[in-house]
C-alpha cells in the first residue's frame, strides 16, 4: 500500500512539471512574437500649449479713419412702357395718409342696437322716409313661396334703424325671406318718434310684402 502512494505522488509531480516547462514555453514564443511584431511602442507625453493674445487700442484719431461698411440696396429695373394714348396730365396724384394719432384714454363706442325699451311713451308715431325694397331669394322665386314678413325695427332719435326683430317669419333660415326683409330693413331711415316735440327712440311694427 504505501508503494502504490508514493507512486502516485511521485506521477503528480510529473504531470505538473510537465504542464509547468510547457506553460513557460508558450509564454516566452508570445513575448518573443510581440517583439517581433512591435519592435518600438513609445509613449509620448501630452503637452499642453498656451497662446497669449495681445489687444492694441486704437487712438480715436485712427479710429475716425475707419468708416463703416454702408449698406449696399438691391437695384431692381423698373420698366415703363410708353403709351401715345394718355399724356402726364391723365396722371393721377394719390395723396398719401397722413399720421394719425389714437386717444387709448377714450372709452370704444357702445352699440345701442337693441337697447331702446319696447314701450316708449311717445306722441307721433316714426315715418318711413326712405325705403329698400328686399332683394328676392332665389330658392323662395324659384318655389313661388310669397306673403308678408311681419318686422318690428328699433328706429333712433336721428332716424337710423338699429335692431330688427321678427314678429312673423315667412321663410326662416339662411338666405330665406325673413333673413333679407330685416337686411333691407335695416337700411330704411325714418322721420323719428317724438314726444313733447322732442325725437325719441321707439320700436314700430310693419310688414315687409314678398310678391311675384
Amino acid at each position: 500500500m504505501q508503494n502504490k502512494s508514493v507512486t502516485s505522488q511521485t506521477d503528480w509531480k510529473e504531470i505538473a512539471s510537465s504542464f509547468y516547462e510547457k506553460s513557460l514555453a508558450l509564454a516566452l514564443l508570445l513575448l518573443l512574437f510581440t517583439f517581433m511584431v512591435f519592435p518600438k511602442i513609445e509613449v509620448k507625453p501630452y503637452q499642453h500649449k498656451s497662446k497669449e493674445i495681445q489687444t492694441i487700442e486704437i487712438p480715436p484719431e485712427v479710429r475716425q479713419k475707419f468708416k463703416p461698411p454702408e449698406e449696399v440696396k438691391p437695384i431692381i429695373p423698373l420698366t415703363i412702357e410708353e403709351s401715345d394714348e394718355g399724356s402726364d396730365e391723365d396722371i393721377e396724384e394719390i395723396e398719401t395718409i397722413g399720421p394719425t394719432t389714437l386717444d387709448l384714454t377714450k372709452p370704444p363706442p357702445v352699440s345701442r342696437e337693441g337697447t331702446t325699451p319696447k314701450f316708449v311713451v311717445h306722441e307721433e308715431e316714426p315715418i318711413p322716409i326712405k325705403k329698400v325694397r328686399p332683394a328676392y331669394p332665389d330658392f323662395a322665386r324659384n318655389a313661388g313661396i310669397e306673403g308678408e314678413v311681419i318686422v318690428r325695427a328699433e328706429v333712433f332719435e336721428d332716424g337710423s334703424v338699429g335692431a330688427v326683430e321678427i314678429v312673423k317669419s315667412l321663410q326662416s333660415g339662411p338666405g330665406g325671406l325673413d333673413e333679407a326683409a330685416i337686411q333691407a330693413v335695416k337700411q330704411w331711415t325714418f322721420i323719428p318718434a317724438k314726444n313733447q316735440g322732442k325725437p325719441v327712440a321707439v320700436w314700430v311694427i310693419f310688414p315687409i310684402t314678398f310678391q311675384l
